[in-house]
């Protein structure tokens, strides 16, 4: 790096700590364009070798080299965190992105939906890596590449939560339910053997006892299929995945907060004329807004700008509830740690914010976009719909042993969005794949409770 570079990051470094930001010690890494679409198409640059990750950075190096699109930032969640600026970036550019990513670093450290996460994934992803070439070199690469065709095209369906229930005898076939005659049945069993006279009654018990939101675990730990270097690469992308969904379940956060305190910091420097006008340029086009999707960078932006106004400036019913005047940067704090996008839409996307923003809801109709509700609830309610579950769809394993035969019956949680029906007959092939029995996914179609089943030779349907 040269000297100038050198001097704005510690600058802004310095400027950064003042505003209260609190972030991992960085290391900055300037890459030619190859090495940052590389480690953007893969999400890490330790990650495993796949001809998805390949494809991905073929279309995003193409659009980088037609100049369609340009990778601005990356930042690994990490301790030390890791950033890495292209070769080609202005000093103008550079600034602008540091700030950016310092206030990613603050992000990861501090919300408590990354309190769990592994601090030292690069080192971990390099092991899961060399693991799998490992594989490779005794099982073939193109046995290992098809099994992970299979657990890829499933690896978001995990189960996050911090507590998990057990499945420990869950695979006993029958439960003893005894039928009691007095109220006092438990205590004169303290003393007797049971009586002869008592009815026993035999009982299926469910596999799961519960629906169970882990398809991969599931899968992993019940699956008789499986050999076991496929569950050790279960484990190792069960483990991946839930590294990254806390950056997928706070996209519009974690943007918006990035793009307010680079603005901020920016502000606080003593740019030249040249370097105002460039900066500016790129800041516009980091927050502009588009008509037909949501912009996470300009969204969450806005939501924290109005969180500090409304709390700098109380309301009276806000004063009433003890709201003190400029306390909108506390606020703001408070938020980035407790929240992800979900609560943060629905406690903090206002009446009035929704107003302003001209947020609407709207359908392609006959080859155009027709506006159809600008109603504040139902925009803010199709925003939180939007970013439940991470935005993939919500699939549980209802039974483990349908049939009594082992094989397995998942369930669609609909609600109002339908699955997509080719990609529901390409995927339920891979998860047979993995189960090794057939297959059952339960859903809707125009409005109609169906179910989907695989058996190993085709996919087909029918109504319930």
């Amino acid at each position: 790096m040269d000297k100038e570079l050198h001097r704005a990051i510690a600058e802004i470094t310095e400027i950064a700590s003042g505003f209260g930001l609190d972030f991992y010690p960085m290391r900055y890494e300037i890459c030619p364009a190859d090495i940052v679409y590389t480690f953007g198409a893969y999400g890490m640059p330790t990650r495993f070798s796949h001809w998805s990750f390949g494809k991905q950075f073929h279309k995003m190096k193409l659009q980088y080299d037609l100049g369609l699109s340009q990778i601005y930032e990356l930042v690994i969640n990490s301790d030390p965190c890791y950033a890495f600026l292209l070769h080609t970036n202005s000093l103008t550019q550079n600034k602008l992105i540091i700030a950016h990513v310092l206030a990613h670093c603050d992000f990861f450290k501090n919300n408590v939906r990354f309190s769990n996460t592994r601090r030292d994934m690069v080192e971990s992803m390099t092991a899961t890596a060399e693991r799998i070439m490992n594989y490779e070199l005794i099982h073939g690469k193109e046995e290992v590449e098809r099994f992970l065709d299979a657990a890829l095209a499933i690896q978001e369906h995990i189960d996050p939560s911090i507590i998990k229930h057990k499945h420990n005898e869950e695979l006993d076939e029958e439960n003893e339910i005894t039928v009691r005659k007095t109220p006092y049945d438990d205590l004169w069993g303290i003393d007797y053997k049971e009586p002869d006279n008592k009815k026993i009654l035999k009982k299926r018990k469910k596999f799961p006892l519960s629906p169970e939101k882990d398809l991969l675990l599931f899968i992993q730990e019940y699956s008789t299929e499986l050999e076991e270097w496929q569950r050790d690469i279960l484990t190792m992308m069960r483990e991946e995945m839930l590294y990254f969904w806390p950056q997928i379940e706070t996209k519009i956060m974690n943007e918006g907060w990035a793009t307010f305190w680079h603005q901020r910091i920016l502000r606080e420097m003593d740019l030249t004329t040249d370097e105002a006008i460039e900066f500016s340029l790129l800041n516009a086009n980091v927050v502009q807004p588009s008509k037909t999707s949501i912009n996470p960078y300009y969204l969450g932006l806005k939501i924290y700008e109005d969180i500090e106004r409304r709390y700098n400036e109380p309301s009276e019913e806000m004063l009433r509830l003890g709201v003190k005047p400029q306390s909108g940067r506390e606020k703001m704090f408070e938020v980035r740690e407790i929240e992800s996008d979900i609560s943060f839409i629905r406690n903090y996307l206002t009446k009035d914010l929704v107003k302003q923003e001209d947020l609407y809801l709207f359908e392609k109709k006959d080859g155009k976009y027709i506006v159809t509700d600008k109603d504040y609830e139902h925009v803010r309610d199709r925003l939180v719909s939007m970013r439940v579950n991470g935005s993939f769809p919500y699939i549980v394993v209802d039974d483990g042993d349908y049939s009594r035969n082992g094989e397995l019956y998942l369930k669609h949680g609909y609600e109002g969005t339908e699955l997509d029906p080719q990609y529901l007959e390409n995927v339920l092939p891979y998860i047979y794949q993995l189960w090794g029995r057939p297959v059952y996914m339960e859903t809707f179609l125009d409005n109609k409770p169906m179910v989907y089943m695989y058996d190993g030779k085709k996919v087909s349907r029918r109504i319930i």
